[in-house]
């Protein structure tokens, strides 16, 4: 993380502060220029909020000075990059304590015009906390902008889990709220806008994998050249879950199927190491089979139970009575995403959304290599 925190370091800041004394002279940027040496040790979040506290001491504390600030600092190219994340956090700031309610959606239109130089994304969820509906109406109308950069934000900056942002509850509660924006945007012209989409419909499916199942079969009966691996990208999590729905829509229906238990390599594992396994599939049906075959390890925790973690291993088409070797090698080491820990484990294959019957080994972990927190894995 230390790369990351040096995005915004003493000479941004000293860029920043450039840029705004030419926007607004009489200011005089003098906290501005405190923040810019008080950067060391700090997180990108903490540098980020420190600029910002900076900005609101510096400003008049009403929204339509800094507003008209930031609006003149547009016309200087190099207002632009990780300096504009603290200049987002501090208008929606003022524009949540300002008393007069134009303001509220003039803010939004000033992020729609900071999110070119570097997303908004995470400083609007501030505002569709506060208030969903009245955001989510001019949000909206983003998914028609001329701008691809504003395109996305309609779909990023409405992402119920979007990491490193805090979370707005009202879209988690509401998952149809937001499904108009995606209506709108699965057929852009833009990967990032059709990636941030499906993003999108991935976080959706925690809280209404039915509803986005539906959704996502209206869009492949108008699709595009692109539809299907939005569609594909959105649906994963459910197709890992064996959603019935995503599996036939993806085009993996029930088939008739005999697996082989998985054959390991060994019984127990080292870390840091690998675990080798085959295991055979033959198609016992009268029609080809398409399959989606995917392996779950049951991972052991801290307190003794087991969690699970699906993992593709392919996509084969198996003619009638076919038969086919599948073979793969999975790591087991310390990562910032997964701590192991010493104890019995499964592996478990799936296919086609049928889980078949677990094989058990264990993993051995050092005092080296045992790590002292829980980490989980983020959504991206």
């Amino acid at each position: 993380m230390g790369a990351m925190n040096e995005l915004i370091n003493p000479a941004v800041v000293g860029a920043l502060r450039r840029i705004l004394t030419a926007a607004s002279p009489g200011t005089g940027w003098a906290q501005l220029a405190v923040a810019g040496r008080g950067l060391d040790e700090l997180s990108l979040r903490e540098r980020t909020d420190l600029v910002s506290r900076a900005l609101l001491a510096d400003l008049p504390q009403d929204y339509p000075t800094a507003a008209g600030t930031f609006r003149r600092a547009l016309d200087e190219p190099d207002f632009t990059g990780w300096m504009i994340w603290p200049v987002t956090e501090t208008a929606v700031a003022l524009a949540l304590t300002s008393p007069a309610p134009g303001d509220f959606d003039d803010c939004l239109r000033l992020l729609a015009e900071l999110t070119p130089r570097l997303t908004a994304e995470f400083a609007v969820r501030r505002l569709l906390a506060a208030d969903l509906d009245r955001a989510l109406t001019v949000v909206r109308g983003w998914t028609s902008h001329p701008d691809w950069h504003v395109r996305r934000l309609a779909s990023e900056g409405t992402r119920p889990y979007l990491p490193w942002a805090i979370r707005v509850p009202g879209i988690a509660a509401r998952p149809s709220a937001t499904v108009p924006i995606l209506d709108a945007l699965y057929r852009d012209p833009v990967e990032d806008v059709r990636r941030s989409v499906a993003n999108h419909l991935n976080d959706l499916a925690r809280h209404a994998p039915d509803l986005m199942v539906a959704t996502a079969t209206a869009w492949m009966a108008a699709p595009d050249d692109n539809t299907p691996k939005v569609v594909r990208h959105g649906l994963r999590t459910l197709l890992k879950k064996a959603h019935p729905g995503a599996l036939e829509l993806l085009g993996f229906p029930p088939a008739s199927l005999a697996v082989t238990p998985p054959r390991l390599d060994r019984p127990d594992v080292e870390l840091p190491g690998e675990l080798r396994f085959e295991f055979e599939i033959t198609n016992n049906g009268p029609a080809e089979a398409r399959l989606a075959v995917d392996y779950a390890v049951h991972y052991a925790k801290a307190n003794g139970t087991l969690a699970v973690k699906v993992f593709k291993l392919g996509t084969p088409v198996l003619a009638p009575g076919e038969t086919r070797t599948f073979a793969k090698r999975h790591s087991f080491r310390q990562m910032t995403t997964r701590v192991h820990y010493s104890g019995a484990h499964m592996l478990e294959l799936q296919v086609n959304g049928v889980r078949y019957a677990p094989t058990g080994f264990v993993v051995h972990t050092s005092a080296f290599t045992t790590p002292h927190g829980d980490l989980t894995d983020p959504q991206i």
